[in-house]
């Protein structure tokens, strides 16, 4: 909590200032809520996005050894907003932008769990209700704070929004995670969990008809499934979804039936299966999904809008697809970086 309870001014370089008040937000959250476009990407340590230095003031550190920070990073006095508390008035030195400027602003309200349903070995669909509506754009994630963990975790909403309150999200359960671990084996049905958003650049925009591509690996498939959804539902829309879902083994397929009730005119979908040789049973598409992307639309890709969510090697595998060898525009890519 905010020292003694005050409101501490936060005052950006050569530009903005904004009020951190008593509780438990983070510098990074703070601004946020302020309107303040400062840069960020995965709001809880692992990307290091929202770098900044501190120039006058005292910082509290929620998370030293965060990962967003390289040792290079500590030595030149680099802190992450999204792990930083200030203690006192302060002066940071940062460059904002304002596409960083949140396109819903992110409250901070309490949820109860209404329903938790497998979908794979692995990963679960977790319903939870506000007393509100849910505000937020198709693609955006919000941070939950599961009981008996410190700090939060981010997942992103696989619905869309509307004024029943309800948000879903497709969780999977981390090998050594205290954050899922405790989803899936110490919450409840009816439990109450501290939500925190919408956050999130990767949302659908309505900006261009250009057809969509979603591209989902693992439990980034949330994401994906609330976008192809939000173009979807457009009544008088003519946009097309096609849509890739890689997978590990025929033990994960599960998590594809979710795509069923995505069935219309308008989408098509393809899973990928990256691991056949232990399934000889699998007829489908083989190998990773990026290369079944490039298969399946080169070579002009650029005549799509892209978004993808997933583990940081198929991110990073995908981005090279486009940009680099296909030279698709970087405003035509979409997506939140996560670790």
């Amino acid at each position: 909590m905010s020292a003694a309870g005050q409101t501490h001014r936060v005052a950006i370089e050569g530009g903005v200032s904004f009020d951190l008040p008593p509780g438990e937000d983070t510098l990074l959250r703070a601004a946020l809520r302020a309107g303040v476009g400062l840069p960020h990407e995965c709001s809880v340590g692992g990307c290091g996005a929202c770098r900044f230095e501190l120039v006058a003031g005292e910082l509290q550190t929620l998370w030293p050894q965060a990962p967003g920070l390289s040792e290079r990073d500590r030595k030149r006095g680099k802190h992450l907003a999204c792990q930083s508390r200030p203690v006192g008035d302060c002066t940071i030195r940062v460059r904002c932008d304002d596409s960083y400027r949140p396109v819903v602003a992110p409250v901070r309200q309490t949820a109860r769990l209404l329903a938790r349903r497998a979908l794979s070995p692995d990963m679960s669909e977790f319903t939870v209700q506000v007393s509100a509506g849910a505000t937020f754009r198709p693609g955006q994630y919000a941070l939950l704070y599961p009981l008996g963990t410190v700090g939060a975790r981010a997942y992103s909403m696989s619905n869309l929004p509307g004024a029943d309150g309800v948000w879903q999200f497709i969780v999977r359960r981390v090998p050594g995670g205290a954050g899922s671990a405790a989803l899936f084996d110490t919450v409840a049905v009816g439990d109450a969990l501290p939500l925190d958003g919408p956050y999130g650049h990767a949302h659908l925009r309505d900006d261009n008809d250009r057809d969509i591509v979603c591209i989902a690996g693992g439990s980034g498939l949330a994401p994906m499934l609330s976008i192809a959804r939000g173009v979807l539902a457009q009544a008088a829309g003519t946009r097309r979804v096609r849509f890739f879902h890689g997978v590990r083994t025929q033990a994960d397929l599960g998590s594809t039936q979710v795509l069923d009730g995505l069935a219309g005119d308008r989408l098509s979908s393809t899973v990928v299966l990256s691991s056949p040789e232990a399934q000889p049973a699998w007829t489908g598409r083989t190998g990773f999904i990026h290369e079944e992307v490039e298969r399946a639309l080169a070579p002009d890709l650029a005549r799509f809008e892209f978004y993808f969510a997933g583990p940081p090697p198929m991110v990073q595998a995908v981005q090279e697809v486009l940009m680099l060898r296909h030279r698709v525009p970087f405003e035509q890519i979409h997506f939140d970086r996560f670790f």
